[in-house]
């Protein structure tokens, strides 16, 4: 059976679902997405991600004409409509339609397209192994706290993950590791977890916003801080963290094996934290 999607007002199947080719998404990358992860059912952190949403429009001064509430109401109808047990929801708002013209346009209606994808997110194969990352310049933009549709440099990095054999990328700029291609970076030392402060250069990630609230029962404390790739490699543990890879270990970088090659505890007891708390509806808002 056919997915249900939602475009503009309307729940219907996907093949049926369109927009405008004059979409300021399509033409500009005009645009701003969020994806939610929902987990038996559940939406996971929902209210965060709309939060970011919301934040990141502001950025680009795109003003949003849902209200939070009918947000989530559009994503537990596709919930429902679609059967999701787990996987997740990619919500993606644009300028809306107009002519080409470089400039915002003046009274043109935003576009919003939401649609559910299922994944294995809990029972992973990866987290019994730990991913490989590999290392490449940051060819990204200077905003990257906005979480914009322009997704071409983490494209090329994800592909040059996938020609590598790994499942991501780490991206590099003056030295130092700026986040994933498409989550946060950490690594540990002892009982310390290291991931870069927020500003400008990284995503205010969602789940790295959960494994701070998570500090005291995990029993680690935090050092916000940029980190090389060589203090990675040399590191006692590493892992990301995103809405669809929730906490997971890596085990190698650029073939280089991390500590004794094997998930480390740190990255699985905060996954371990991490899944009950999604189980439970988790919403830290």
């Amino acid at each position: 059976m056919s997915r249900i999607v939602y475009v503009n007002g309307s729940y219907l199947p996907e093949e049926d679902a369109t927009i405008s080719i004059f979409d300021r998404g399509f033409i500009f990358g005009d645009g701003i997405y969020e994806v939610s992860a929902v987990i038996g059912g559940k939406l996971v952190d929902c209210e965060a991600h709309l939060t970011r949403l919301e934040r990141s429009c502001g950025e680009i001064r795109l003003a949003l004409p849902w209200s939070k509430a009918e947000l989530v109401a559009i994503h537990e109808e596709l919930i429902k409509r679609n059967n999701l047990d787990e996987g997740g929801i990619y919500l993606q708002v644009s300028r809306g339609a107009s002519d080409r013209e470089f400039a915002f346009p003046k009274d043109v209606k935003p576009t919003l397209v939401m649609f559910t994808q299922a994944r294995n997110f809990v029972n992973a194969p990866t987290v019994k192994t730990g991913i490989k990352v590999v290392s490449m310049p940051d060819l990204r933009w200077a905003r990257r706290d906005i979480k914009s549709v322009n997704l071409l440099a983490p494209v090329l990095a994800k592909q040059f993950a996938a020609e590598n054999g790994a499942q991501e990328t780490w991206l590099t700029e003056d030295g130092v590791v700026t986040e994933g291609a498409s989550s946060t970076a950490w690594i540990v030392k002892g009982k310390t977890l290291i991931t870069r402060p927020l500003s400008n250069k990284v995503l205010p990630g969602i789940t790295r916003k959960a494994v701070l609230a998570f500090l005291d029962e995990s029993g680690f404390t935090l050092e916000e801080r940029a980190f090389t790739l060589d203090e990675a490699l040399e590191a006692e543990e590493a892992f990301i963290t995103s809405a669809t890879s929730l906490v997971m270990p890596v085990t190698t970088i650029d073939n280089h094996t991390i500590h004794n090659g094997a998930p480390g505890p740190a990255a699985l007891r905060l996954r371990e934290i991490y899944v009950d708390f999604a189980r439970k509806g988790g919403a830290l808002g």
